[in-house]
């Protein structure tokens, strides 16, 4: 039984164990024990004492680490259900919570069961399906029509943009552009996402116009690079005290690319895009697609100018992410 720290409402909960992922487990000195050294893996600890939700959330949260700088000592040890506790680890992504439970507690209130299994009945992307579809014109071009699709066991709902006259004879201009509600919607300087998002539709407008083709943004719901918003500004906050943007996800024991292409990939299936002319500077994406079964037939660089806010973001995406950027 695991009582997620983060969300937990069972104030006298109490546990001898806790399970938290390798990178959390890295920060607070156990990499070095043979249970905690194997990276991304979900790591078992017990300290001295019995640990509490007092005592939990600083262990937890990283950004607590200046305020909180005595932890443990504490000790890693075997985990003999490795299956439930990656479970685990990818549930707390999913929810958008920091990896980390008290393992087996008293006090903690009623149990709810789930099973490996139904984590990957959500992460399925076969039960994607187009529930709507409407025009939309926007400021990039008035012939664009909106693509709703929903998951059957998924609640958030992804969009695609369809600009110019869809025609499955040719290859589209595609976007895969994840939710950033810092930077889609409120301007922020700390990514080009927004400017990104504004550029690739008119870069697919210039294209219906011009040639008669016709482009594809896909709208994820996979905010962060599938961490959460609450996650991501935790790791603007770690940015913050002077991590990039790799180890700041990595401290808060979260991926940092965790986002899911094979969604991305039904959803151009649905459209009937098998082939496609993909704006991306991150190779990496282009490959996820192919191993989904979409057929990439040109990458299109997709960059723009960087700026003060900015500029150390772009360097790490280039640097340690192995982004084409100059």
């Amino acid at each position: 039984m695991l009582l997620p720290v983060e969300t937990a409402i069972a104030s006298a909960a109490t546990s001898d164990s806790m399970l938290i992922s390798a990178a959390r487990a890295a920060t607070l000195k156990l990499a070095n024990q043979r249970e905690a050294a194997v990276p991304h893996a979900p790591v078992l600890i017990r300290g001295g004492e019995p640990f509490d939700l007092l005592s939990a959330v600083p262990i937890a949260d990283p950004a607590l680490d200046l305020r909180n700088p005595f932890k443990g000592p504490f000790r890693a040890a075997a985990i003999e259900w490795a299956e439930a506790a990656d479970a685990a680890m990818e549930l707390a992504r999913i929810a958008g919570i920091l990896p980390a439970f008290m393992v087996n507690p008293d006090n903690a209130g009623e149990a709810h069961s789930i099973t490996a299994n139904d984590i990957g009945a959500y992460t399925q992307s076969g039960s994607l399906r187009i529930i709507t579809r409407a025009k939309l014109p926007v400021t990039a071009s008035e012939n664009a029509e909106i693509v709703a699709f929903r998951s059957s066991a998924d609640t958030r709902e992804h969009v695609a943009l369809i600009i110019g006259n869809q025609n499955g004879d040719r290859a589209p201009l595609v976007r895969l552009h994840s939710e950033c509600l810092t930077g889609d919607i409120l301007g922020s300087l700390k990514c080009d996402c927004g400017p990104q998002l504004d550029a690739a539709l008119h870069a697919m407008a210039d294209h219906a116009a011009q040639t008669g083709g016709w482009g594809a943004l896909l709208y994820m719901r996979q905010e962060g690079r599938g961490i959460g918003l609450v996650n991501k500004l935790r790791a603007y906050s770690l940015q913050d005290a002077g991590f990039d943007t790799v180890d700041a996800n990595q401290r808060l024991g979260l991926p940092d690319e965790a986002r899911d292409f094979a969604t991305a990939a039904r959803m151009l299936d649905l459209l009937g895009a098998r082939k496609i002319r993909l704006m991306t500077n991150n190779p990496a994406k282009v490959d996820a697609l192919a191993s989904a079964g979409i057929e990439v037939a040109e990458r299109v660089q997709h960059q723009l100018p960087d700026n003060p806010h900015n500029a150390r973001y772009l360097a790490t995406k280039r640097d340690r992410s192995g982004h084409l950027l100059k």
